[in-house]
């Protein structure tokens, strides 16, 4: 109550003194008026800057690891919903894959003891607490939503942030996944979630989508930089995109061409800044891409894809390497041991030729890219021309076309010294 008295006091202070002071002072008095609506509109926006994590923060904190409770948290969210929503191509669904992608980070992040982890749903339901989240929640996430939409608009208005018009175009979310998703959003600042790591697959509207469409390659989606979470999150996924290009193309298709863009609609990654951690959306390729096609092959690269993301984070993270890991990739070490060419052939056994190809700097060929020649398992034209480099740079002449005893020997030194597998 006192408080009070001394804030009505005040006011009537201000409309006694203040406004005769203002009109008799004219214009001098408009630029006060300017200036306190310069001020007001300037502290609006520093409401609206969040308590984001910073690079050091996060990088202390992992060095600093020593028990359970200080370890890095890490969410993982399988892009759409359990059982409904994402591109669909012949069998394959993205929330399915989205789901096989975010088990195999899970392993390789908690096989590291610096890590703690949550994966937000698998194919049949969501986790048990953000579920409850949800449903204890729903009309303050419904609140929390309104009010950074309304924050947001304001600042555009006032010129404080500058809306982006020519970014790439999304889908629109229904109503409900909208909210879910604003409600992980809502969750992870109360959770205190260090990193936070979308998982999807690309696509894009075209006439037929039976047929395979015209772009290929992975692509990092990171919030824009007017964002408070912007900063971190760059770092963290120039890191990542910097593994995954090593043995993957990067995306074809206009405004993903960088390999990390920036975007200020995705609501994974904090549209309205409604986040605090870093928050990455990584589309790993289009879901019409040859090497998703097959069972074999598909899951090795999916793991691969995988383990290159878990050590992006580790190269943010400037952490040494494990010396229980051979290779940067789960494609080697591998032991070749029957010849195979074009027409019998192993897509194991591919694949990691491929690899092996890929670190020799022959893979992919002369004047081809590695959305040209992506890695598959398929024994094709792009494989046959790395192959052949190879084997000139060994002298192996007589092996045309085929990956016979004398290129297996040099693989299997070069390429399995030690055979431990990731």
């Amino acid at each position: 109550m006192k408080n009070n008295k001394y804030i009505l006091i005040s006011f009537i202070s201000l409309m006694v003194f203040g406004v005769p002071w203002l009109v008799n002072n004219y214009p001098k008095s408009a630029n006060f008026i300017d200036g306190l609506f310069t001020y007001v509109n300037e502290s609006y926006a520093l409401v609206f800057m969040r308590n984001s994590i910073t690079v050091n923060q996060l990088q202390d904190k992992y060095d600093s690891v020593k028990n359970a409770k200080q370890k890095i948290r890490i969410l993982i969210a399988p892009g759409h919903e359990p059982g409904y929503g994402g591109a669909e191509y012949s069998n394959l669904k993205e929330r399915e894959l989205n789901v096989e992608v975010s088990k195999y980070l899970k392993d390789f992040f908690t096989r590291d003891n610096h890590y703690e982890v949550i994966i937000t749903r698998n194919n049949n339901s969501w986790d048990s607490e953000i579920q409850k989240y949800f449903t204890d929640n729903w009309n303050e996430i419904i609140s929390f939503t309104k009010k950074n939409k309304e924050d947001m608009i304001h600042l555009v208005n006032t010129g404080s942030i500058v809306k982006v018009v020519d970014g790439v175009k999304h889908n629109a979310a229904a109503a409900n996944v909208a909210l879910r998703l604003f409600g992980i959003n809502k969750w992870v600042n109360e959770n205190k979630i260090d990193i936070a790591i979308h998982i999807h697959f690309n696509d894009y509207p075209r006439r037929n989508s039976s047929i395979q469409g015209d772009y290929s390659g992975f692509s990092i989606y990171v919030p824009e930089k007017q964002y408070s979470n912007s900063t971190t999150t760059k770092i963290i996924a120039d890191a990542v995109m910097k593994r995954l290009s090593k043995y993957n193309a990067i995306s074809n298709m206009p405004k993903e061409n960088s390999g990390v863009t920036e975007d200020q609609d995705l609501i994974a990654i904090g549209t309205f800044n409604t986040l605090d951690a870093p928050s990455m959306l990584i589309e790993y390729g289009y879901i019409y891409e040859t090497q998703f096609a097959d069972v074999k092959s598909r899951e090795m690269i999916l793991k691969d894809l995988a383990f290159q993301t878990y050590l992006g984070v580790q190269d943010f993270f400037d952490a040494p390497d494990n010396p229980a890991i051979a290779y940067d990739t789960v494609m080697l070490p591998h032991l070749w041991k029957d010849s195979f060419d074009i027409k019998n052939f192993d897509r194991g056994d591919v694949l990691s030729l491929q690899t092996a190809l890929t670190v020799e700097g022959f893979y992919p060929g002369e004047g081809k890219t590695k959305n040209d020649c992506p890695i598959t398992g398929k024994f094709g034209p792009c494989t046959i021309q790395a192959l052949s480099n190879f084997q000139k740079k060994y002298g192996i002449n007589d092996e045309k076309g085929m990956v016979g005893n004398k290129t297996i020997n040099i693989l299997n030194t070069t390429y399995s010294p030690s055979l431990r597998q990731i």
